[in-house]
């Protein structure tokens, strides 16, 4: 296993150009997935960004067909879905898991028809579902900076009502927000941040990215800015720690970073100052 000093210095090897590129993906990715993230665990809504994530992929596999932008056929894909989500889930019929079990099934059974008549889909496939973080062209990073920038502005320009509408949706209503419209702005926000993050993650493990740093999050502290601020800084130490013990270690990059984010969860959820297992297990229960 190499030493930091000897990561770092790998990180400025002018011939090792792509693993500071890996590292800006990965940390970048973890970062707005976190934020997105806190929406997530605070609407419960971990079921729809599984199911978009897996949504992105008929986009994924048509634009590699026809040797396309996968950033552009994963993005369009996703918000496609995640706005038939999003409509279909008004209909009082349906409850909005079923909407979202019918899309997420569908999406990615469409995937694998596509890209099964690729040639060499097998290899492709692999890529698709766990991440080639190594194999990203320089102008799909760039596209992730920007796309990042968009979403961090669109999610603090609607703050408020976004955080009213998770809280209490009735009241949100009552009070004349726009409930639909939020709720299809905020799985776009959720598409279009997994878009970013598949290409390093894959699809299999990029809802722990939204899910895992904002749950530690929310097991540390009972305040929604505190828990914006610890989200992303989990997922990017994550992304850190994840790539450093994946090029020492000669491991998976996606997966050791998922582990490290849950190494990271199960400390808070033992840890944890007021709701971790030790802290309940020692404080005295009232009378």
């Amino acid at each position: 296993m190499i030493s930091p000093v000897d990561f770092v210095g790998d990180l400025l090897n002018p011939d090792l150009a792509f693993l500071p590129k890996a590292l800006l993906m990965a940390v970048l990715s973890s970062v707005v997935c976190g934020v997105v993230g806190t929406h997530v665990v605070l609407r419960g809504m971990a079921f729809i960004g599984d199911a978009v994530a897996h949504a992105v992929f008929p986009g994924l596999a048509i634009a590699f067909v026809l040797q396309g932008s996968l950033v552009l056929g994963g993005a369009i894909a996703g918000i496609t879905t995640a706005l038939l989500v999003a409509l279909f889930s008004q209909n009082r019929r349906l409850r909005e898991d079923s909407v979202i079990g019918v899309f997420f099934v569908a999406a990615f059974a469409l995937g694998i028809v596509i890209i099964s008549a690729a040639p060499g889909y097998a290899g492709s496939l692999q890529d698709f579902l766990f991440g080639s973080i190594v194999g990203i062209p320089e102008e799909n990073v760039m596209i992730a900076l920007v796309v990042g920038l968009v979403l961090m502005t669109v999610l603090s320009a609607f703050h408020k009502e976004l955080v009213a509408v998770s809280l209490d949706r009735e009241t949100a209503r009552a009070l004349g927000l726009p409930v639909l419209r939020l709720d299809l702005l905020l799985y776009v926000v959720v598409a279009a941040a997994i878009v970013i993050s598949v290409q390093t993650i894959g699809n299999v493990l990029v809802l722990a990215l939204l899910v895992t740093p904002a749950a530690a999050a929310r097991l540390l502290t009972d305040r929604l800015g505190p828990m914006m601020l610890l989200g992303p800084t989990i997922g990017g130490g994550s992304a850190l720690v994840g790539l450093y013990l994946s090029w020492s270690l000669d491991l998976p990059v996606g997966g050791t970073i998922v582990l490290v984010a849950t190494a990271v969860f199960l400390l808070a959820w033992l840890l944890a100052p007021r709701h971790g297992v030790l802290a309940r297990a020692v404080t005295p229960r009232p009378a």
